[in-house]
């Protein structure tokens, strides 16, 4: 079966974004855990602060790699789209993450514990995800205009 030159390239766009988007994850999680469980901070300011963190690594990471063939625009209106798309993003996840554990505290009649609030965190990072992936793919990083 020969698959389409275009869902190709989005399918190995798609790829390397998964694995930027892996690695800040990881960074996402051992942040807010350290935050939340080691030294006490509220979920959702751990959750703002996590994110930002991890933001590092998917800045460089996909515009370095995940999106290394797509036309500069300037570097500052490049990183200030970046940023403006984080920062939704990083208020949805923490809202997400506020609802799920209120959901989940209602549900189970006692504050989540950190197994809850750890799936909790997964459930919005995934989320979250999806929404960056189509705006970075369309925003951010979007391909510039045919050349006459």
């Amino acid at each position: 079966m020969k698959i389409h030159p275009r869902l190709r390239r989005l399918a190995s766009v798609g790829s390397r974004f998964l694995v930027v988007g892996a690695l800040s994850t990881i960074i996402e999680i051992a942040v807010f855990n350290l935050l939340v469980y080691a030294l006490g901070m509220d979920v959702v300011w751990g959750k703002i602060i996590a994110s930002l963190v991890a933001l590092i690594n998917a800045y460089f990471g996909n515009r370095e790699w995940t999106f290394r063939n797509r036309d500069r625009r300037g570097r500052v209106n490049e990183l200030m789209l970046f940023l403006l798309t984080n920062a939704a993003c990083t208020g949805l996840g923490a809202l997400l993450l506020w609802a799920g554990v209120q959901a989940v505290g209602v549900f189970l009649g006692r504050p989540a514990g950190p197994f809850s609030v750890n799936i909790v965190n997964l459930a919005s990072i995934a989320i979250v995800v999806l929404v960056r992936f189509v705006l970075y793919h369309w925003v951010v990083f979007r391909v510039g205009a045919a050349k006459r």
